[in-house]
């Protein structure tokens, strides 16, 4: 059934307009209602015409022009004569967007009506990506767009192109969110992602002198089309003040006394399921003042304190992760995640829900998923709901809370577990500090009274720690609040237990589960690679798209010579695709006829960026000083992608090396044709959708035992790049799933890691045992790639050396061996085409449908 098809089943004509719609405006002969429900209608409807649900414009060429032509001259003022590019694209994303409207507006009444569990997942990023082909992809208007733009004289491609994505995520974690939401929507499962809306992002990455200098992401300054703002719905939220008690009857309560607040002013992004007419929402919170103007001091002539509340308030939802290396940056980061869930929290039970819901049956309704720690602060906010507001008594407040969250952990690394002073949150959030150490009095009697005699015990799992300052541990909180806990990789999810929060596994083993991440096919597979993904449609039909497992039927085409050849040219024209991009993009120009070498990811040490310019400035070094024949070196071009938090000076510092190692090797005519490396500046999912399906090799080389998952490793996999990596994260599921033939792995095994570690690592020792390893580190400290400069990298040179805090010496030797097997693997093309086919044949269980599945039984129970 087509999509039209689908809509003209399940909805009915309304004389509505689609202004209107948009508009959350009812017909003038309706009668409003004393009650008033914000995402439900607005008002009682007692004209029959009313009555009728909205449609979405008519799915044909002839009504879709229509709308954007109404769109360009009502929406945008402009004659389509007169249009910019700009106001053409505007004009057709809210085209697209009045056909989704339709959908958004039944999927809510649907819920509302059939009080269905919904997940309410809270995060602190979404790395959306464009929305426009996502959205035309979903609806099936592909192609009546394209011949709708057509008959205007205008080209698809080109106002796709205009878009700017929305700057609301940082790496995996942000895009793992809308994968989520994506298949959530996909499965026909009611969600609400909830979030901020960032006026400036993360930041926008640019080079000046190879180093990386951080710009504010603009991406509001154009318009935005594709969120609604709902002022009516802004929630407020309170901040700093005291608390005190008072009575209630024969009671004693306490109370909040805030000493300022903001508003949360909602905006609605809607998230279409994949050809399945259903809609769910992610609703982002813009930060305003509640007095953003006062007009009595700007009429005394001071201006800049008459806008100072607005300016203060505003500044919470200003960027992504502001710098946190100051008391002032902590506190805005403390800011930003309350914030948000105290709006999400309040939003849920105030407006999704239904008047007169009775909150005891709260968990029968919702999950609230917490991705990662940053949204932990909403496990006693919604305490402070119940009990403080709503006058329940402790233990009856507790039940309902602990059952209403889940908790994922994405990190294995200490330090990445966030821990609040409480001196910080005493005097930002009083009253849930004072709730926390509630929840761990009350925990901490349990634990003594299981273990009577272990002490040492109690301290170590008690959610407030003294050491070295005292602190709130966010993922004890969400450990002890949580339903269940679940790491995001099966090595991941046993080291969670094991090493990271072993006395919580012990205390509640039942409570610790695996969630291994996914991917979205429609946005990863079928969207960036419509090549490929036309391949596997003619092989298998159209339904793999929302059924991934069937990618397993494409194994038996890994023998066949015409396939194979087939996904040779695919993978050619995803290279000439990118290599265009990068030419307009950054001015960047890469040959053809190279292995494309990829390694995109946030730039961390544990992440290993320096492994991979070790091996680059090897092989650099044994080409000019002749140690070996550059004509026997497979051509080869090596892609970075990273951005160094502002903060993360080590990290910049790698990042200026990559650069400076990139000028040298591209100019010098000794390695031409042989080594070339690109790094393009600001690294997002748009270059990732251009990027990922022209890669022939995927480095996934984290230090085994630090990596979470990694979904990057996931979508290489599936657009058919080979995976060389080490047992870490997700590579240990893909290595299983792929074989071992079809993987070139690498390295030191987690428990290897933990043994060398224990002995006292010494990578100077690594150094001077390996020539070429030798020869590497004294190239780069030569100042060979800095002018001549020796101190240029001696930041990185002399944590190599002296630290090396995630074993990259111990592993080169390997990792080289690991290359020259690529090497031999690439020089035959078909061998290498069929191990590219069986990845892709053998990963569909990296869909994030599956991780929604495991979700919806392990945890959610929805």
């Amino acid at each position: 059934m087509t999509f039209s098809h689908l809509l003209r089943e399940l909805v009915t004509v309304t004389r509505m307009s689609s202004d209107q719609v948009l508009a959350g405006q009812a017909p003038a002969d309706e009668t409003p209602s004393t009650e008033i429900h914000r995402y439900g209608p607005m008002t009682t409807p007692t004209h029959p015409l009313a009555l009728a649900p909205v449609t979405a414009p008519p799915a044909t060429v002839d009504g879709f022009v229509k709308e954007f032509l109404r769109e360009l001259n009502t929406g945008q003022g402009v004659a389509l004569s007169r249009s910019t590019v700009n106001d053409q694209y505007l004009a057709l994303a809210r085209t697209v967007r009045h056909y989704l409207m339709a959908r958004w507006l039944e999927t809510t009444r649907h819920q509302r009506e059939t009080k269905e569990k919904a997940v309410g997942y809270l995060s602190a990023e979404y790395l959306l990506g464009r929305q426009l082909g996502n959205a035309l992809l979903a609806t099936d208007l592909g192609e009546i767009a394209e011949k709708a733009m057509a008959a205007c004289g205008l080209d698809l491609v080109t106002l796709r192109a205009q878009e700017v994505e929305p700057g609301l995520g940082n790496g995996g974690l942000g895009r793992l969110a809308a994968c989520f939401v994506d298949s959530l929507a996909t499965m026909s499962i009611p969600c609400i992602g909830y979030g901020i809306r960032y006026e400036y992002g993360i930041f926008k990455q640019t080079f000046v002198d190879g180093r990386q200098v951080e710009q504010p992401d603009t991406w509001l300054s154009l318009g935005e089309p594709w969120g609604f703002p709902h002022p009516e719905a802004a929630v407020q939220v309170d901040f700093g003040g005291y608390t005190e008690t008072y009575r209630d009857g024969d009671v004693e309560r306490t109370r909040w006394v805030p000493s300022w607040n903001v508003l949360g002013l909602p905006y609605n992004y809607m998230v279409p399921g994949y050809q399945n007419g259903r809609v769910n929402t992610l609703r982002l919170w813009s930060a305003q003042a509640t007095k953003a103007f006062d007009l009595a001091i700007f009429n005394a002539g001071d201006y800049a304190e008459a806008v100072r509340a607005q300016t203060f308030a505003e500044n919470i939802t200003k960027v992504l992760y502001p710098e946190d290396s100051t008391p002032q940056g902590k506190e805005l980061r403390l800011q930003q995640q309350y914030f948000f869930v105290a709006c999400s929290i309040r939003d849920f039970i105030n407006q999704v829900m239904e008047p007169g819901f009775d909150l005891h049956d709260l968990p029968e309704r919702v999950t609230f998923q917490l991705n990662d720690t940053h949204p932990v602060i909403a496990v006693p906010e919604l305490m402070r709901i119940l009990v403080d507001e709503h006058k329940w008594e402790w233990d009856e407040a507790w039940d309902v809370t602990k059952r209403c969250f889940a908790y994922t952990c994405h990190t294995l690394l200490p330090e990445a577990l966030e821990v609040w002073p409480v001196d910080l949150l005493g005097r930002l959030l009083p009253r849930h500090l004072e709730i926390i150490y509630q929840i761990n009095d009350a925990f901490l009697a349990e634990v003594r009274e299981r273990f009577p005699n272990d002490e040492l015990r109690a301290r170590s799992m008690s959610i407030v720690t003294d050491y070295p300052d005292r602190s709130v541990r966010m993922a004890y909180l969400a450990t002890v609040a949580g339903m269940k806990v679940n790491g995001v990789a099966a090595l991941h999810s046993q080291l969670l237990a094991d090493k990271v929060l072993p006395a919580f596994s012990e205390y509640w083993p039942e409570k610790f589960t695996n969630v291994t991440n996914g991917v979205t096919p429609r946005r990863f597979l079928r969207l960036a690679n419509p090549w490929l993904s036309q391949l596997i449609t003619d092989a298998l039909g159209v339904g793999w798209v929302t059924d991934l497992d069937r990618l397993a039927e494409l194994e038996p085409y890994a023998q066949d010579e015409d396939f194979r050849k087939a996904f040779r040219e695919a993978k050619q024209t995803n290279k000439e695709r990118l290599y265009a991009l990068l030419r307009a993009r950054d001015g960047i120009e890469l040959s053809g006829d190279h292995l494309l070498d990829v390694m995109v990811k946030r730039l961390h040490e544990y992440k290993r960026q320096t492994l991979k310019i070790l091996h680059i400035v090897s092989l650099y070094e044994q080409i000019i000083h002749e140690r070996v024949d550059p004509t026997t070196i497979t051509p080869r071009t090596v892609v970075f992608g990273a951005k160094a938090a502002p903060g993360y000076r080590l990290a910049k510092e790698i990042i200026y090396l990559i650069n400076k190692v990139g000028e040298t090797v591209n100019t010098d005519p000794r390695v031409a044709g042989r080594l070339q490396i690109a790094f393009p500046a600001n690294y997002n999912v748009t270059l990732a959708e251009k990027l990922i399906p022209a890669a022939d090799l995927s480095e996934q080389i984290s230090l085994a035992g630090m990596e979470a998952s990694g979904t990057g490793n996931m979508k290489f996999a599936l657009n058919g790049a080979l995976t060389i990596g080490t047992d870490d994260g997700a590579n240990v599921e893909i290595r299983q799933l792929v074989g071992d033939d079809n993987f070139f792995g690498f390295g030191m095994t987690e428990p290897e890691v933990a043994a060398l570690g224990a002995s006292g690592y010494q990578p100077g020792s690594y150094y001077e045992s390996n020539p070429q390893l030798k020869a590497a580190i004294d190239l780069i400290a030569s100042g060979a790639f800095s002018g001549g400069d020796r101190n240029a990298f001696e930041p990185v040179v002399s944590n190599l050396l002296y630290h090396d805090r995630f074993m990259a010496l111990a592993d080169f030797a390997s990792y080289v061996d690991a290359q020259a097997a690529v090497e031999a693997a690439y020089a035959d093309q078909e061998a290498w085409s069929k191990m590219a086919i069986l990845n892709v044949a053998r990963t569909g269980f990296f869909s994030s449908d599956r991780s929604m599945r495991d979700y919806l039984s392990r945890i959610w129970r929805a």
